[in-house]
């Protein structure tokens, strides 16, 4: 049931932030003594310029791994950068597509068509291990703790760079940051002004539109850009032995608006907002006699606003307001086996989550540099089905880096992030500690240790899964089951033990090297890692099959090698990872005892995304008469089924006139394998898959 006194709390913080917003954000024409906007100058949203890897540029800068501006040689930890140029050069067509190019990370479908992305494998079914933001702002749902990347609200046309901290990473960004830290970066308004248009189309009935209008000048920039994107999914599905149509393709239409508004005096603010609506198609084959598709309407919105100021040249800050709202309405009918009646149910889910932050970076002097901060996040979910009622989750945390260099060739960096939530009792501090050493002038050797937790979801601790019935038929002898709650199982969430957090300790040992040639630029990383991961909380999240438990412990261990050589009109990159992964189960005795093929069931779910080899091959040609040609190759070996491998090739020309340019593409992706390497239905009819694109800009 809606609280309306709750609804109208949370509606009235929604007015507020977005009239602030709006009337900071309109033009102030005629106010040519500004400064000129100097976007993301000291936070997470750069230019190309300064993050390029260009000759120019020879060490890259980066700013996920500790949220303070750092060469690559001083960052405390691998951390993977990817032009969006690169990416688009490449023809990636879906955003999760990108994490196949970074060492230690797999892409799959999990649940038939759900796709998700892991680091080192480990998945519960949504991925609850994983930090993924855009812009600063937290990306992942609330309180299902679901990253759904067909619905994310960003294009690839406007990304500007994705940076991957490749471990955990909850010293800086708190205990979500469990594995890995995904920070994905748009572009700034002042790149994209003008008219910008792109669509694609090919296999599978995969659409794609995407059009940005937007302007800059000394008072005001700003960005309006919409994107609608359509895919069939795939081609069919297996069931009871027979191919059967799938229905499980998505539709979603994107509007977002960016703005960046100098207030003077080393003051400006940033204006984001965003609305998601559209389609996730589900199978009813896939559920229990399930008599319409239970498709999922999609409504979300968020709005998020900065306050950035320069104090002085070494002393800034920035305060973050922002809210997110996660919209879902998922009803069919159903007609449960063994209950004689057929009724109208729901799985029906609203999330928000209001989040504000603090952040101050302070230069004592070249060699000593703090970022530090606070954060407060109310996290609040309203669902009958899996809640009966409204949760709500209360956090707060203190986060600081402080970058030591004692010495010219040595760097510390030392960060912690102490946290609470009523998630669960007490505190959570979670350290790390690094030593940089410089070998010589872009060769460095770093040592990282660190610590980090991830708390349960409120899903996972406060579970309470029943459907709500309507139109019963044929109805109870005196109406009895209707508007009552349908339990699969009635004492499946009854007693239930709170779960413990997950703890990691990870030691890391990376080596990072640059050599410039003369018209070249070669670029070397690669990392030794040994991972403790113990209290996985594993098993089924079905109201049928609820066997949750803190009954996992993973030891993982392995090396990963990331390399690029740059020419001026060529590019080569490769990545590879090895891992090694032991399990063992560790949950309380049962009565009877589970078997050792019970207990293999627990430590295989927290497997179904891991690989002992990954990687992947690219290389972009620049020709004459602005021809660009693109060729990857990834592969996995092996998932759970089977190996995956596919190669991409991608041919564009160029043309430019006076007042406008435009681009022509085509792409091909073959896949070697047909057979899926997760789901059994996950399958496509023809390997070899055909694409095109269009883009414009004037």
């Amino acid at each position: 049931m809606i609280l309306p006194a709750s609804r109208n709390v949370y509606k009235s913080v929604f007015n507020v932030l977005i009239g602030v917003a709006f009337t900071l954000a309109l033009p102030a024409y005629g106010q040519s003594d500004l400064p000129e906007p100097q976007w993301g100058a000291f936070d997470s949203s750069g230019t190309e310029e300064d993050y390029s890897f260009l000759l120019e540029s020879p060490v890259p800068e980066v700013l996920t791994t500790t949220r303070l501006r750092q060469p690559k040689s001083k960052v405390p930890g691998t951390t993977t950068v990817l032009q969006g140029d690169f990416i688009r050069q490449l023809g990636i067509l879906n955003l999760v597509e990108v994490f196949r190019l970074v060492p230690g990370m797999t892409v799959a479908e999990v649940g038939s068509n759900k796709p998700v992305t892991s680091y080192h494998g480990t998945v519960a079914y949504d991925q609850r291990r994983l930090q993924v933001q855009i812009d600063g702002r937290t990306a992942y749902q609330p309180n299902l703790a679901g990253v759904e990347w067909q619905s994310m609200p960003v294009a690839i046309e406007s990304i500007e760079r994705i940076e991957i901290s490749r471990g955990p990473n909850a010293a800086a960004y708190g205990i979500n940051a469990f594995l890995a830290t995904i920070n994905i970066i748009t572009k700034s308004p002042e790149d994209t002004q003008g008219v910008n248009l792109h669509a694609s189309y090919g296999r599978g009935g995969h659409k794609t539109f995407y059009g940005s209008v937007g302007g800059v000048d000394e008072s005001y920039q700003w960005r309006l850009a919409y994107q609608r994107r359509e895919d069939d999914g795939f081609d069919f599905q297996i069931e009871s032995s027979m191919q059967e149509p799938f229905n499980d393709g998505y539709s979603f239409n994107l509007l977002t608006y960016d703005a960046n508004k100098p207030l003077g005096n080393g003051q400006s603010l940033d204006i984001r907002l965003g609305v998601t609506e559209g389609v996730d198609e589900e199978d009813r084959l896939k559920a229990d006699n399930f008599e319409t598709q239970p498709n999922i309407l999609v409504n979300d919105y968020y709005l998020q606003t900065r306050w950035n100021v320069t104090l002085s040249s070494h002393h800034f800050f920035h305060l973050q307001a922002s809210y997110q709202d996660y919209g879902r309405r998922q009803r069919w009918r159903w007609c449960p086996d063994g209950f004689g009646r057929c009724f109208t149910t729901n799985q029906d889910i609203d999330e928000s989550r209001l989040e504000f932050e603090l952040q101050d970076t302070f230069a004592f002097t070249p060699d000593v540099r703090l970022v530090s901060g606070l954060d407060y996040r109310q996290d609040r979910v309203e669902s009958d089905t899996y809640f009966n009622g409204i949760e709500h989750n209360y956090q707060a945390r203190v986060f600081a880096n402080l970058e030591y260099t004692p010495l010219e060739r040595l760097t510390f960096n030392f960060g912690g992030n102490y946290e609470t939530t009523t998630n669960l009792d007490g505190g959570f501090f979670s350290p790390r500690v690094a030593a940089n050493i410089q070998l010589a002038e872009h060769h460095t050797l770093r040592f990282v240790f660190s610590k980090a937790v991830r708390i349960p979801s409120t899903f996972e601790q406060n579970a309470d899964w029943g459907y709500r019935m309507s139109n019963v038929e044929p109805p109870g002898p005196n109406g009895e089951f209707e508007g009552e709650r349908f339990l699969p199982d009635l004492y499946a969430f009854e007693n239930l033990e709170p779960f413990r957090e997950e703890r990691i300790i990870s030691r890391e040992i990376s080596y990072f090297g640059q050599h410039k040639f003369n018209h070249s630029l070669l670029s070397f990383e690669v990392k030794y890692f040994h991972d403790h991961i113990r209290d996985v909380i594993s098993g089924f999240l079905s109201p049928e099959d609820w066997n949750l438990e803190n009954n996992v412990a993973l030891d993982q261990q392995g090396f990963e090698v990331e390399t690029s050589l740059e020419f001026r009109e060529s590019q080569f990159r490769a990545s590879y990872a090895y891992m090694d992964q032991n399990g063992e189960y560790r949950g309380q005795p049962q009565n009877p005892p589970l078997s050792a093929e019970e207990k293999e069931k627990f430590i295989d779910l927290e497997s179904r995304l891991t690989a002992q080899h990954s990687g992947s091959l690219a290389w972009i040609q620049r020709y004459d008469f602005d021809i660009t040609t693109a060729a990857a190759f990834y592969f996995v070996d092996s998932f759970k089924r089977n190996q995956f491998q596919r190669a991409d090739l991608r041919v564009a020309k160029a043309f430019h006139q006076p007042r406008f340019s435009y681009e022509l593409a085509f792409i091909m992706q073959h896949y070697f394998d047909d057979f899926p390497p997760q789901s059994v239905d996950n399958n496509i009819k023809d390997l070899n898959q055909y694409f095109v694109e269009a883009s414009m800009r004037f």
